[in-house]
């Protein structure tokens, strides 16, 4: 953020507490410093005003960057993202752009109980004209967010809460990455399994243990819900003949539903030797407790487990 807003003036951020505490988990440390108020904004508790005003200024030649705390508060900003922000573009023949990025917190782990730890990115993946991406790397976050902040539509930006504190290799310079492709994560030949954010990290904790018990996994993160590279998937599916979907979201209209059936429509669906594997959350909101709070969502066991029915299945 820090580097484009030093080559682009028209890029600023707003948020609650973004200033002097440097957000809800230190993502704006030393940025108010550096940039002022003016382009550092601190805003009042309301999500809503929050999304309103930066549909206004991105629509009038700015290049806003919101943070909302905690990726549950989009409930409260719906109606600007979902028929503003999403629609502007489309309903003025594209002659208004809404560049647009809405960086926000997402999933559970940290004890924050049902109002602070939901993973909804299903919902805006539902909605067109927006982008949906869900990084599960230092590298992949950085290169992702400065092709967001390039955009010209709106996109929304989920970072995982405990991939904050993971560390990764990230070059200084400026990157980018394209939105919509796919990384494999993990080459393999018997089974892939295609994880979103965290579940990334568990899933190749997971393919580790099986490679002992002589289960190649291979793991693709597609990094983008929408776009969805859903080329890179079905190549992977035609190779190892079997797929695992798993993320954290409730797995009732979860996210890994879409993969499931893209899969199923394409050539790939010829080349499966088991029926397609949804792995997710439980429908229950997330508890409180820690160690129901675990239980909630898929842990690195449950994917084990997951693969080995996919590939002793008979």
């Amino acid at each position: 953020m820090s580097q484009e807003m030093r080559v682009n003036e028209d890029v600023f951020i707003m948020g609650e507490d973004i200033g002097l505490y440097g957000g809800a988990f230190g993502v704006t440390r030393g940025m108010l410093e550096e940039f002022g108020k003016e382009r550092v904004r601190n805003t009042p508790i309301s999500e809503a005003a929050i999304a309103g005003a930066a549909v206004g200024a991105a629509m009038t030649g700015m290049r806003p960057i919101v943070e909302l705390q905690f990726s549950d508060f989009i409930t409260i900003a719906t109606d600007q993202i979902v028929n503003q922000a999403a629609k502007n573009r489309y309903m003025f023949g594209g002659k208004g752009k809404v560049p647009l990025v809405l960086r926000t917190p997402s999933g559970s782990g940290t004890g924050a109980a049902a109002q602070h730890s939901q993973s909804l990115e299903a919902w805006m993946a539902h909605i067109p004209g927006l982008k949906v991406i869900q990084p599960s790397t230092a590298y992949d976050a950085k290169g992702l967010l400065k092709a967001a902040i390039d955009d010209d539509n709106p996109v929304i930006f989920y970072e995982h809460k405990l991939l904050y504190r993971t560390k990764g290799h990230v070059p200084e310079e400026s990157y980018s990455l394209p939105i919509g492709k796919a990384d494999i994560k993990r080459a393999g030949t018997d089974v892939t399994i295609v994880a979103t954010a965290i579940m990334v990290h568990k899933a190749l904790q997971a393919a580790v243990e099986l490679e002992k018990e002589g289960i190649s996994v291979e793991i693709i993160d597609p990094r983008t819900l929408v776009p969805l590279d859903i080329e890179t998937i079905v190549e992977s599916v035609k190779k190892t003949g079997r797929v695992v979907v798993v993320h954290e979201a409730v797995k009732r209209g979860g996210f890994g539903g879409e993969i499931a059936s893209l899969i199923a429509e394409s050539e790939a669906f010829d080349y499966l030797d088991a029926p397609i594997k949804r792995l997710g959350g439980k429908s229950v909101p997330i508890p409180y407790n820690p160690v129901l709070e675990k239980a909630a969502i898929p842990q690195e066991q449950d994917i084990i487990q997951a693969v080995k029915d996919t590939v002793f299945r008979r």
